[in-house]
């Protein structure tokens, strides 16, 4: 085993579960530069890796979730421990000393990584409660030594509610909510077609697309995934506003989920969702950026005391200005509502 470094741990959460050990190295350690599966397919082979406090035998070993994960990294890798503090604008929804909920807006990386350094979320939420601020209403300034940890990690083009925890503990329990089903995360979509049935669950496993990295696909032997969605409203254009609740939390998958099903979600070249017929009344549409993807509910228990907390992210005005140009084209007697 090599001298350790400074070492690096964290708990393995849904995301993480079923997937290969070096892919969920690789998503997860944010202090090295020029993180890698080959470099961390090394470390494993070194045995610098260990899982539930064992050392890990292979790359290719499919994680469970709530594995306690420790790398010890050898110290010419390692760039820094934490993320450091950025200043930013945040839109704070809710905070106290355990926990913040914040409306993210698309375009904003959640955590840091490799790729992405600086200019994140977690950099912005690190300077708003970095320490030696005097006490704010709602919220206490963080230790020097605590490590936050996210809730829901939201896709970059995604907007919506994010929540981070700011005791291991605390992160920990409400981890553990989201494993047993009491986490409820509700997500605003529009897509293309109109889904049959219009309620329904999708269960379709999910891993990565072994042509292309950036892209996730419905594949046997996948991690385990599970989306329920229902039809709210059918919108002119042949669209749907679909309302889905994510049971499981994997990368993309509401995206991949709704695309497999043959109702991609519009504005998502990705998946299938920007290269379809737009009839030209909803240009609205074909001129967005970014998939028509919104996280607009997240409730749980608070992990402190127990007190239900929800809350709740209105459309941003990228998305807003779609509503806008529905409503304004078929308002109608059945006017278009959200």
């Amino acid at each position: 085993m090599p001298d350790p470094g400074e070492g690096f741990q964290f708990t393995a959460d849904r995301g993480d579960s079923r997937l290969r050990l070096d892919q969920v190295l690789t998503r997860r350690v944010t202090t090295v530069t020029h993180m890698s599966r080959s470099l961390a397919q090394r470390w494993i082979e070194s045995g610098a890796v260990t899982v539930d406090g064992r050392p890990a035998r292979r790359s290719s070993d499919r994680v469970r979730e709530h594995a306690a994960i420790y790398v010890a990294l050898p110290p010419e890798t390692v760039l820094r421990s934490v993320p450091e503090p950025e200043p930013a604008r945040l839109d704070v929804l809710y905070e106290d000393d355990t926990l913040i909920a914040v409306n993210k807006p698309a375009g904003v990386v959640v955590h840091p990584s490799y790729k992405q350094l600086s200019g994140t979320l977690l950099n912005a939420i690190l300077w708003h409660v970095r320490p030696g601020l005097p006490e704010r209403l709602g919220g206490v300034p963080l230790r020097d030594d605590v490590r936050p940890g996210i809730l829901t990690r939201l896709d970059k083009d995604t907007s919506g509610v994010v929540v981070v925890a700011f005791a291991d503990g605390a992160h920990a329990a409400m981890q553990r909510d989201a494993a047993a089903g009491r986490v409820r995360k509700e997500y605003l979509a529009i897509v293309h077609g109109s889904p049959r049935p219009p309620a329904g669950i999708i269960r379709d496993p999910l891993g990565r697309d072994p042509g292309d990295r950036r892209r996730v696909v419905v594949t046997q032997g996948g991690a385990p995934s599970e989306t329920r969605y229902e039809v709210t409203r059918s919108l002119p254009g042949d669209l749907s506003l679909v309302r889905c609740e994510l049971v499981t939390g994997r990368t993309h998958q509401i995206r991949v989920h709704l695309s497999a099903i043959g109702h991609p979600v519009v504005g998502d070249p990705l998946y299938g969702g920007v290269h379809r017929r737009i009839r030209g009344d909803v240009r609205a549409v074909a001129r967005l950026e970014r998939p028509f993807l919104h996280a607009a509910t997240l409730a749980f228990k608070h992990p402190s005391d127990g007190r239900p907390m929800a809350f709740e992210s209105e459309l941003p005005d990228d998305l807003q200005r779609v509503v806008d140009e529905l409503r304004d084209r078929f308002h109608a007697e059945d006017e278009v509502e959200f």
